[in-house]
């Protein structure tokens, strides 16, 4: 009796491939490319699979599932997001779809305290200066910003932006301020934030911290009108998906001098051209998609995803299901 099949559409980090290597209850046929799967090859292993383990990169829509072995069973994403899947018609397909949340919270706060510093402290322009062989003491230029009896935004109170709110708290901020659909208290009184408005939040902020999921609602949240809102001294750093931002907003906004700077994760498309003027704008910097890039992590991202994907396929429990 032939084995299933489960489809993998990337090469996986080093302890998670060996795991996927040694499988036996399954005939694992994968990309072994770092680089993402092409359309036309991601069609043509969707058409016999019985998983799908697929990244944010890939897109499942119609004509992915109209590909679709008519067995398949299931569709895990290595990634906690998954706008990148038309999840009404995975459900009414019947498929349940898995996703690795929790596992990169602690990465993706470190990076959003990491572009936060970057991006306070002038670090691009400084780099810039020791690449050109340059940087004699100043001690009236290049000057960047402390955090110290300043105040903190964090736009969804999720486990990433919690955990940013904990790493940050050390720095010094005098008080901290939180947006989410709704006030989360005992979860606010531990980090001492208080639950706000948008519009006062954007107003009072020296630091905001993105970190909500994509969704209809957050889509082009941040556009000329929200940072018209914003100091002239803040500074914006998203972790969370590239769509929540207007690029050219934005782009608009640092160069007519509206807010102080701003630290980007991700971006829309990822990666940025390397003459997007994002990338060149000295006060802007920009990451390409590094929240959940450690060894730990990525690894406990895949190995979750691989449980998701067996599961489904032998018709158990997925560890963790998005419920659609």
């Amino acid at each position: 009796m032939s084995r299933p099949v489960l489809f993998v559409t990337r090469e996986l980090p080093s302890q998670a491939q060996k795991r996927l290597d040694a499988l036996a209850d399954v005939e694992v046929r994968q990309s072994k490319s770092t680089e993402a799967i092409s359309r036309s090859d991601l069609l043509d292993g969707v058409a016999t699979a019985d998983g799908l383990l697929c990244m944010l990169s890939d897109k499942i829509d119609e004509e992915l599932l109209g590909a679709a072995n008519p067995r398949l069973k299931v569709i895990s994403t290595c990634s906690v997001g998954y706008d990148h899947v038309d999840t009404e018609l995975v459900k009414r397909r019947g498929l349940p779809l898995g996703y690795t949340p929790d596992v990169l919270t602690d990465a993706t706060a470190d990076t959003t305290v990491l572009l936060a510093l970057m991006a306070s402290r002038r670090a691009k322009e400084a780099l810039c200066i020791v690449h050109k062989g340059r940087g004699e003491f100043s001690l009236s230029t290049g000057l960047g910003t402390q955090f110290t009896n300043k105040t903190l935004g964090i736009v969804g109170f999720g486990r990433i932006g919690r955990a940013t709110v904990e790493r940050l708290a050390p720095f010094g901020f005098s008080k901290t301020m939180y947006v989410s659909r709704r006030p989360l208290h005992d979860e606010a009184q531990k980090l001492n934030a208080q639950h706000v408005p948008l519009p006062q939040l954007l107003a009072e902020a020296d630091l905001i911290c993105i970190c909500c999921p994509l969704t209809s609602e957050t889509t082009n949240m941040f556009n000329k009108d929200t940072f018209s809102l914003m100091k002239s001294t803040a500074i914006v750093v998203n972790t969370a998906r590239g769509a929540i931002v207007n690029q050219e907003d934005l782009l608009h906004t640092l160069e007519n001098g509206q807010i102080a700077a701003a630290g980007l994760d991700v971006t829309v498309p990822e990666p940025l051209h390397a003459d997007h003027p994002l990338v060149k704008h000295p006060r802007c910097v920009v990451l390409p998609h590094i929240g959940s890039a450690t060894e730990e992590t990525r690894n406990a991202m895949a190995n979750l995803a691989i449980d998701n994907a067996l599961a489904g396929i032998f018709g158990q429990p997925l560890k963790a299901k998005v419920e659609l």
